[in-house]
């Protein structure tokens, strides 16, 4: 079968960045979006350099320009936004909405991957605010994919393990604790953990294949579901070092919202939602428009959480 020629839009962040990476080692013709808007970000420009030189091709389009957009999704089967939707960088997630539009009118996209990689926004109805917003913005999204009759495919991906693993789930560090660790709840609730470039393999293999169109792909690695005290044992094991556990409970933790800013309201909220809740576990995969994609992909070797956590030594 021949492969799909693929476009990246959002290729030079956190997660389309390796998107790219993958959609080359996967064998694919792989176009990433460069815009003008670029400007002056030098680290962007060359990032988009060393794509080419890789052999991605760089197709230059505005945002802001509808008919290049057209122009750009008529040189490609398959696009996929990786655009950020993240609260302490760039959120822009409603610029998708004109991906959508040219999408709609180049006619020819044989499948549409919206920026999604997160908590599935379609059982997030209940999230409290100000962090639904992203949940509301990515369904807005998808509403406007399934009116216009895209093809589509949704990427849930929970937890990227950079974010989650080495601090051990603590917030607003990325760096192991030395002496203490906040424990949320009693520490039980499943969580699951996926390396980022094991999002990207799992995705660019969805993405010729029929049993992932129109569907939900869950990213759930057996071994990486874990709770956080699994997770803090594993460091322990690895590090050789106790931490003193302090737990927080649940309307202590809520209670910390107040007073602070908005990205960290939005990243207290959605830690609710994973940590005492246990939303990325409490349901099964099964329903007609749902698969798992370490089901569907048994053949990549995904890494597991020790190991990751073992370059923090």
């Amino acid at each position: 079968m021949e492969k799909s020629r693929v476009l990246v839009v959002g290729g030079t962040g956190y997660i389309g960045r390796r998107i790219v990476k993958a959609s080359l080692a996967q064998g694919h013709e792989t176009y990433v979006l460069m815009r003008p808007e670029i400007g002056l970000d030098i680290d962007k420009l060359q990032m988009l350099l060393s794509f080419k030189a890789q052999g991605a091709r760089l197709l230059e389009a505005s945002l802001d320009d509808h008919q290049g957009l057209v122009a750009a999704m008529k040189q490609v089967d398959v696009v996929v936004s990786a655009m950020s939707g993240v609260h302490f960088r760039s959120h822009n997630l409603h610029l998708q909405l004109k991906l959508v539009e040219a999408i709609k009118e180049a006619g020819n996209v044989k499948c549409f991957l919206p920026s999604e990689f997160g908590m599935d926004p379609a059982r997030m109805e209940h999230a409290l605010e100000p962090g639904r917003i992203t949940f509301d913005e990515k369904m807005e999204i998808r509403r406007a994919i399934e009116e216009g009759n895209i093809p589509h495919t949704y990427i849930s991906a929970n937890c990227f393990a950079a974010y989650f693993v080495p601090n051990l789930c603590q917030m607003r560090t990325l760096l192991p604790p030395k002496e203490k660790v906040h424990i949320y709840g009693d520490g039980n609730v499943k969580v699951i953990f996926v390396d980022e470039d094991d999002v990207a393999a799992y995705t660019i293999k969805c993405i010729d294949d029929p049993r992932a169109l129109n569907k939900t792909i869950y990213l759930r690695p057996q071994e990486n579901i874990l709770s956080q005290n699994e997770l803090i044992a594993k460091w322990e094991k690895l590090s050789g070092k106790v931490l003193k556990k302090i737990p927080i409970p649940s309307d202590e933790f809520l209670a910390s919202m107040k007073g602070t800013d908005l990205a960290n309201q939005v990243g207290i909220g959605h830690y609710y939602h994973i940590f005492y809740e246990g939303c990325l576990t409490n349901f099964d995969i099964g329903d007609d428009g749902e698969e798992e994609a370490s089901l569907l992909y048994p053949e990549v070797q995904y890494t597991r959480m020790d190991k990751y956590m073992q370059r923090y030594l």
